[in-house]
């Protein structure tokens, strides 16, 4: 950045109206998302001009997130609905879009019997080159480009896109792969799939995917279905706990307005942050002081706690370093306060309800001007004032931002969804072991409030054998292992209703719905619960209901 200039940075905006015209009297560049959603980038010292203009309702910084890391096609009862003697299902004719690390495009299981690609179109965020139309970065390669590739002796010369991390090429096998380095032994649910990958991250600058970046790509795959005129399964692996965690962000909002387009259905795992102690829930009353211990790791650079609570009360803030060094008492009249304290930078900021939210924020960030964070045991001390409710909750960052070794001294299991697994019209996975049968101890939960946002379903996330990136297969665990059995399962799903003309409004909602009335539920527990949601995916029991409910009654309604 050139001395003197701002440097600019991405905002969230929800608008209406002439977008045009706050962007050119600005400088700012937009990329549209839909009708009322866009990605502004603009100058720092220009932000604060977008309250000016009427067509700005909402504004939201983007936020990092992370990949919730870690078959048995036969536990999900995807096996029969496979079955040339049953239903027959491939995936023939639908898309299946993965937005994670990316994918090895060169292996076997993504290429067709005779070694073309079976991606469609490959998008890697990461890269310069030539970017999608109406998007501003990164490189995006054709099936033909593919081909192209992969006939060369050297594929990575011609598309040098790459999963380093491997997590997207194990999530599109689940999905996807057809099992070609297996002889088909190791197929995935929707084998003969069209594939459509984002490697997403990057563009935010640092290790973490940002939420602007997942949202470039889910408007980009709808696009290319709605052009391909093909329905689409998409699957996001991915995961953060700085929000609400009651899909109320424009993040949040977005993807549930975005899913209802076209013929799509979004399918998130729920985390896994069932079992890391980085929620805590509490109430106060009037005038009481309360202290929440956590522990940090060492060798972390930055953390966050994200306090949700009632805007009717009044809570003041003071944070205990290791050691003892005290942030000070920070109320509501600081608004924002910077606190430096060895070589670390406490920043705390009051946050404002907003037209989708009637809570308020108490937003924390702790990071190092040099070296690490201090490791040990931290207070955060929540001082009530005047309390009408007095709950509130606290998230601090996911795993695999900040280890497993930070974390509350006496967290709250409940309420452990990642967001956006949290959004509301999104397919919300948990994940269990089926060879147990009982839920996995990482899997997040749900809420015991059942108007707050829950599982849908579960689906194996222990142990579960998939493609590796550099060729063959490996074992992995994790609910973002647990998604993509619900990604192919729905591909499956809109095959059968869309393609095959059985139901032809078999996507979005209804998808859900009926993954929900086949799952498989057991006697020892009550449903829906925060745990399995309404049950474990059974596919086969969820096509049987279908052929019931065939054309939702359209057929009764045109025959009488």
């Amino acid at each position: 950045m050139a001395p003197g200039i701002p440097e600019p940075v991405e905002l969230i905006v929800k608008f209406s109206g002439d977008l045009a015209a706050v962007t050119d009297a600005l400088g700012a560049q937009a990329e549209l998302l839909s009708q009322n959603y866009a990605i502004l980038t603009i100058g720092r010292d220009q932000v604060a001009a977008l309250y000016a203009y009427p067509q700005i309702e909402s504004l939201e910084l983007p936020k990092n997130l992370s990949v919730a890391q870690s078959y048995n096609l036969i536990s999900a009862c995807i096996a029969d609905a496979q079955d040339k003697n049953l239903y027959g299902l491939t995936g023939e004719g639908v898309l299946v879009a993965i937005l994670d690390s990316g994918i090895d495009y060169t292996h076997p299981d993504f290429r067709s019997p005779d070694g073309t690609s079976r991606i469609l179109f490959l998008w890697d965020q990461t890269l310069a080159g030539t970017p999608p139309a109406g998007f501003a970065a990164g490189a995006e390669y054709t099936q033909a480009q593919l081909n192209e590739a992969l006939a060369s002796p050297d594929p990575r010369a011609l598309v040098p896109s790459t999963d380093t991390a491997g997590h997207g090429t194990a999530v599109a096998g689940i999905a996807a792969g057809n099992g070609r380095a297996s002889s088909g032994d190791n197929r995935g649910a929707a084998p003969e799939a069209g594939l459509i990958v984002v490697k997403i991250g990057g563009l935010g600058g640092g290790p973490f995917a940002r939420t602007t970046e997942l949202m470039r790509a889910v408007r980009y795959v709808i696009d290319k279905a709605r052009l391909l005129q093909m329905p689409l399964a998409v699957n996001i692996s991915f995961g953060m706990n700085n929000g609400s965690h009651r899909g109320d962000s424009l993040f949040e909002t977005f993807l549930s307005e975005v899913s209802m387009e076209w013929k799509t259905v979004l399918v998130v795992p729920t985390g896994n942050e069932g079992a890391a102690g980085h929620h805590c829930a509490g109430r106060v009353s009037t005038g009481q002081t309360l202290d929440i211990e956590f522990f940090t790791a060492s060798g972390i650079e930055q953390y966050y706690i994200s306090l949700w609570k009632n805007f009717a009360d009044t809570f003041s803030v003071e944070l205990l370093f290791p050691g003892g060094a005290s942030s000070g008492v920070i109320g509501i009249e600081s608004q924002t306060k910077t606190v430096r304290i060895g070589n670390l930078t406490l920043t705390v900021v009051y946050g404002q309800p907003t037209h989708y939210s009637v809570r308020q924020e108490i937003f924390f960030h702790v990071a190092a001007d040099s070296g690490t964070v201090s490791s040990g045991v931290w207070n955060l001390r929540v001082i009530a004032g005047t309390v009408v409710d007095g709950s509130f909750e606290m998230w601090l960052p996911t795993i695999e931002e900040v280890t497993a070794k930070t974390q509350f001294t006496a967290p709250t299991a409940t309420d452990t969804l990642t967001i956006p697994s949290t959004a509301r019209k999104a397919v919300t996975v948990a994940g269990y072991n089926n060879r147990l049968g009982n839920i996995a101890e990482f899997s997040g939960q749900g809420s015991l409030n059942s108007a707050l946002p829950n599982p849908d379903l579960a689906a194996p996330a222990v142990g579960i054998l998939t493609t590796r990136a550099g060729g063959g297969y490996d074992s992995y665990s994790g609910t973002s292992l647990a998604a993509p059995f619900v990604t192919g399962a729905a591909a499956l799903m809109m095959q059968w209703g869309i393609v095959q003309k059985h139901d032809p409004f078999l996507y979005g909602e209804r998808v859900k719905a009926f993954l929900r009335l086949g799952a498989t539920r057991t006697a020892r527990l009550s449903y829906p619960n925060p745990t399995f949601g309404y049950g474990a995916l059974c596919l086969s029991g969820t096509l049987s209901y279908l052929e019931r409910y065939q054309w939702g009654g359209f057929r009764v309604w045109l025959q009488t």
